[in-house]
């Protein structure tokens, strides 16, 4: 499919980026201790959720990993990735005299610990902060004074190579008046090191690995169809898009060796790689998607993703120049007769791999007659800047594509 010239992207890019350090591989946990000690870090606290701190083939390893440098545990977060709940952890580390957190888990525990971080270095009392965020949606970052923190991912989502972090407050909390979900955002956020250890990963349950996988996966779709993309990026991510279809289709059949589950966490550091940037994400279309189908029902992020994919994936193939050609590269499908098509039914044949839901009627998420006020939400989401250049959505569109998902 051809598109008009005035839809060409421009090729000048300007990118700034500032990872943490990146240790991988089977057994790297074993390095926390060491990895602390090169970044002169003295006391670390755990920060993860009830099951991951009470289960010991995840937390033991990490325990000993970090050897004398371990304070303690703080195991109270939850998906919701509460206010209070950092204000809570932001004790413990004034207790334990702590420098430097330790997320353990998936991405909310990462990003409580990021709010934790904030909080610390912040001069204010906990309910100023409660009336910025509820007037505000997001929390002012400190230039400087932020807790380091090392990330652990124990999910495949690729929230670890990032400088935003998801925040929401209730009123129980004593923090808001009202519930308030918003994000914080700030180059101090990127943590210090990420440790990606395939053995702590396989110890997760299969029904969060494959919705998180799938979220992650799509990270490498948008990285190569973003507004922003570029050629930096474009080769991270597509050779982490042809990782993460050799390991996750291995793991759809069932092998779940240190092998598969290293490629699949080398696609997954790769597509997320360049992402998250100084006042920037390259996060897309899909993702706005995700937000506006989990905003105000239970279902997963990952699992919204894998119902509207290839839906809207052939849409924007159909409107604008999505790159396909460099996904199908990325794919393998370079080759075929029909290349948009192709990429389409890989992605879908991904997602089938992973036994998720292909139908909105079928996950816990908004009925029909919710579509209008989704797809209203879809398009308001800021992540919708980052769609690829020329596509012009209407309220209308994206209402199809939800019925067509449906």
């Amino acid at each position: 499919m051809t598109h008009s010239p005035s839809r060409a992207r421009d090729a000048a890019f300007r990118f700034e980026y500032e990872p943490a350090t990146i240790r991988f591989g089977s057994g790297c946990v074993d390095a926390l201790e060491a990895e602390l000690e090169r970044q002169s870090l003295e006391r670390a606290l755990i920060v993860c959720g009830s099951t991951v701190g009470s289960t010991p083939d995840v937390i033991d390893p990490i325990t000993a990993g970090l050897g004398d440098r371990l304070a303690g545990v703080f195991a109270e977060t939850t998906s919701k990735k509460r206010l209070g709940t950092a204000v809570d952890g932001l004790e413990r580390l004034e207790d334990e005299d702590v420098d430097v957190l330790v997320s353990l888990g998936g991405g909310s525990s990462l990003d409580v610990a990021k709010v934790i971080s904030v909080l610390a270095a912040s001069d204010r009392e906990p309910a100023a902060i409660g009336d910025e965020f509820a007037e505000t949606g997001t929390i002012t970052v400190p230039n400087e004074g932020l807790v380091p923190i090392v990330a652990v991912p124990t999910t495949l989502a690729g929230a670890d190579l990032s400088q935003v972090a998801g925040v929401t407050a209730a009123p129980e909390s004593g923090l808001v008046e009202t519930e308030v979900g918003g994000g914080i955002s700030g180059p101090g956020l990127m943590p210090a090191a990420a440790v990606y250890d395939p053995d702590i990963v396989a110890t997760t349950p299969e029904s969060i690995l494959t919705g998180s996988a799938m979220n992650g996966f799509d990270k490498g779709l948008e990285a190569i169809y973003a507004a922003n993309a570029t050629p930096v990026t474009d080769a991270t991510a597509m050779r982490g898009l042809g990782k993460l279809e050799t390991g996750l289709r291995a793991f759809g059949r069932g092998v779940r060796d240190t092998e598969t589950f290293a490629t699949i966490l080398e696609g997954i550091v790769l597509v997320q790689y360049g992402i998250s940037r100084p006042d920037e994400t390259m996060l897309s279309i899909v993702h706005a998607f995700g937000h506006g189908l989990t905003r105000t029902d239970d279902v997963q992020q990952g699992t919204a993703h894998a119902v509207v994919v290839p839906h809207v994936l052939a849409y924007l193939f159909d409107q604008v120049d999505a790159r396909v050609d460099v996904l199908a590269d990325a794919l393998g499908v370079a080759d075929a007769d029909d290349p948009a098509r192709a990429v389409v039914d890989r992605v879908a044949d991904v997602r089938d791999a992973l036994e998720l839901p292909t139908r909105l009627r079928d996950v816990d998420g908004p009925e029909p007659d919710e579509f209008t006020a989704v797809a209203e939400a879809i398009l308001a989401d800021s992540f919708m800047a980052n769609a690829p250049p020329g596509l012009e959505a209407s309220v209308e569109d994206i209402e199809r594509i939800l019925e067509q998902a449906w």
